[in-house]
């Protein structure tokens, strides 16, 4: 399938759909604020017997996604339960005691090993890194940790990425996320471990919370995911086996203008496999 289905609301795709696999930032929020129709939108669903989890490679652990959700005015009501690649990847580290961690992020991702007694130590003594992001988003780019990842490959540590996202929005700008590092560094050599999307483990997380909430083994084809990315959202639902809706308004809003006049080709070079159907932004 080469065509694209552009729908005018949620509402026209849930028919039969037990669970939605949301996205969070670029579908809920852009960082600064939130979406409220969007908000309103997951919401109405869940009144309607749907269960609604929120999917992030957010670095951090699901509490602290939640306190951050609620600050940008996103309600609780919103959504039965979030799954983040940080709550993976602190397991991980708690897998592997006694292991030096070298930590390479911002100070405010610190709840990534909150409470675990992980050891950490400069990257010269470390058995591995966890990396959450850099150390000045606003500023920094990937080519700045270069030199760092040289070193890294030196000493072959494995590099856990506890946030897959090359990019994210925040407000009317692009930054740079942990994963725009953690590809830096595989195309050095370095071998990477990726937790979050596209990645199955985050995937398998959400469904089994969807099944708890609903009582019963949650079927894929009754499985929507939504999200803004083609690399992590749309791919990761494609090889998960679940449909996808796609919000364009996100981090490709650019690529996307004038995409209800493509072509089969354009599309196929877009997305690869089209999304089940595409939306500007997230409402009922």
């Amino acid at each position: 399938m080469t065509t694209l289905h552009f729908a005018e609301g949620l509402r026209e795709l849930v028919g039969g759909v037990d669970v939605v696999l949301s996205d969070i930032w670029g579908v809920v929020h852009n960082g600064l604020e939130s979406f409220p129709e969007a908000c309103e939108a997951l919401h109405t669903y869940r009144s309607r017997g749907g269960t609604v989890i929120l999917i992030t490679n957010a670095p951090r652990p699901a509490d602290s996604v939640q306190r951050q959700l609620r600050k940008l005015g996103v309600p609780d009501e919103t959504y039965d339960a979030i799954v983040s690649s940080g709550d993976l990847t602190r397991l991980y580290v708690a897998e592997h005691p006694g292991r030096k961690m070298f930590w390479l992020g911002p100070e405010r991702d610190n709840s990534i090993h909150r409470g675990l007694d992980a050891v950490t130590a400069p990257l010269e003594q470390a058995d591995y890194i966890v990396c959450t992001g850099l150390y000045d988003d606003e500023t920094e780019t990937a080519e700045d940790y270069r030199g760092m990842m040289l070193k890294a490959r030196e000493r072959k540590l494995t590099l856990v990425c506890a946030n897959p996202d090359i990019v994210v929005e925040r407000g009317d700008r692009l930054i740079y996320c942990a994963g725009a590092i953690a590809e830096l560094y595989r195309e050095l050599g370095g071998e990477v471990i990726f937790y979050g999307k596209p990645h199955r483990p985050i995937y398998e997380r959400a469904m089994s919370l969807a099944g708890e909430r609903q009582g019963y083994q949650i079927d894929r084809k009754k499985v929507l995911a939504i999200g803004d990315s083609v690399r992590t959202d749309l791919t990761g639902a494609r090889e998960f086996g679940i449909d996808c809706l796609f919000v364009t308004r996100g981090i490709h809003a650019e690529e996307f203008e004038g995409l209800d006049q493509l072509d089969p080709t354009s599309v196929v070079e877009l997305f690869g496999h089209p999304p089940k159907a595409l939306i500007r932004e997230l409402k009922w």
